[in-house]
């Protein structure tokens, strides 16, 4: 399993609604892929920027998704959105 946890920067005042459907509606267009396990939005407890765990069956699989069309859409669509850019950081899972 390939995961990649993705930090994201601080939304733009007064955008979060706009933020929520966005990811709803691109986490529906990326389930569409080969390979896709899951999309989760985190909201942080005690304060600060939303995150994301994003599985996926391996990292071609992922990668076959963020190299496409659709990757590249739905990243115009969001960075109005933003204060900053996302940060992500890539795991492989290990089977203990």
């Amino acid at each position: 399993m390939f995961i990649v946890i993705i930090s994201f920067p601080p939304i733009k005042d007064g955008r979060d609604a706009d933020f929520k459907k966005w990811f709803a509606s691109s986490g529906n267009a990326f389930s569409k892929f080969t390979g896709f396990v899951s999309r989760r939005l985190l909201n942080p407890v005690d304060g600060g920027n939303y995150a994301a765990i994003v599985e996926f069956k391996d990292q071609a699989a992922f990668h076959a998704m963020h190299g496409s069309p659709a990757h590249d859409e739905a990243g115009d669509q969001v960075k109005p959105l933003f204060d900053g850019k996302p940060t992500p950081i890539f795991y492989q899972v290990v089977d203990a």
